[in-house]
């Protein structure tokens, strides 16, 4: 994976809260609330403003009963479950983000494509963890903070990402469940000693959604920076590499 740029390097941070993003996250809102979208449909803007789409699909990782589900949830604006039920296969959620590039001001609308699957729906059948790792950009390896073992898992489940196999991908680390401070079974200092061990990005996220863009602004601004920053990446790369071909010839 490319190197983690600096949070704010890259993308605007809480560019939701400046008066010029209102008429792209007016696109991504219905009655001040997130519009939920079918994997058909996009957000609308005006003719005279051109804005393009990125693709990413994003895979969710992590223990039974961690929150999968309801992050996707989270991310997408839709209420969270109350109650837990093992996902019994695949699911997709589509989630739209516009994010003003720092250096360029550019805007660009991200489409993030959630892929959550059932723990033991993974262990049952073969094929499906191939299915989700296929032409994957990014992983969400999450954990609960009421939940050490979920934590102590995250090694196996970097290992499982850092195959030779696995194209190359975004990893971020998400602890859930955190505002349940009083059940916490993850300390402050595992959370540094693990950043600096493996320079992987560790979100927290938990608590009810309230304004659905405030909430999810960190996380999803997270994303998009460390796509398009290894997009960039790749794309030089790709770029010197091609130099240094016809070079040769």
């Amino acid at each position: 994976m490319a190197k983690v740029p600096p949070p704010g390097s890259v993308v605007v941070a809480d560019w939701h809260r400046y008066k010029d993003s209102k008429e792209y996250f007016s696109k991504i809102l219905h009655k001040k609330r997130r519009r939920n979208f079918g994997l058909l449909e996009s957000p609308v803007m005006p003719p005279h403003v051109a804005v393009d789409t990125v693709h990413y699909k994003i895979f969710i990782s992590g223990k039974s009963g961690v929150g999968k589900t309801a992050i996707a949830a989270r991310l997408a604006g839709m209420n969270i479950p109350s109650m837990h039920h093992e996902t019994t296969g695949i699911e997709t959620t589509v989630v739209y983000w516009p994010v003003k590039l720092k250096e360029s001001s550019r805007v660009l609308f991200f489409r993030f494509q959630l892929w959550d699957c059932g723990e033991n729906a993974l262990r049952r059948f073969d094929h499906l963890l191939p299915s989700c790792k296929e032409q994957v950009d990014a992983v969400l390896l999450l954990f609960s903070f009421t939940d050490r073992t979920s934590f102590d898992d995250l090694p196996n489940q970097l290992a499982k990402w850092s195959e030779p196999s696995v194209r190359r991908v975004v990893k971020i680390v998400v602890g859930t469940k955190f505002d349940l401070f009083m059940h916490c079974d993850v300390a402050e200092r595992d959370i540094r000693d693990f950043q600096e061990t493996w320079g992987i990005p560790v979100l927290r996220t938990g608590g009810e959604v309230t304004d659905g863009l405030g909430d999810v602004a960190s996380l999803l601004n997270c994303l998009a920076e460390n796509l398009w920053h290894q997009d960039c990446v790749t794309a030089g790369s790709a770029s010197h590499h091609s130099q240094e071909t016809v070079t040769l010839l």
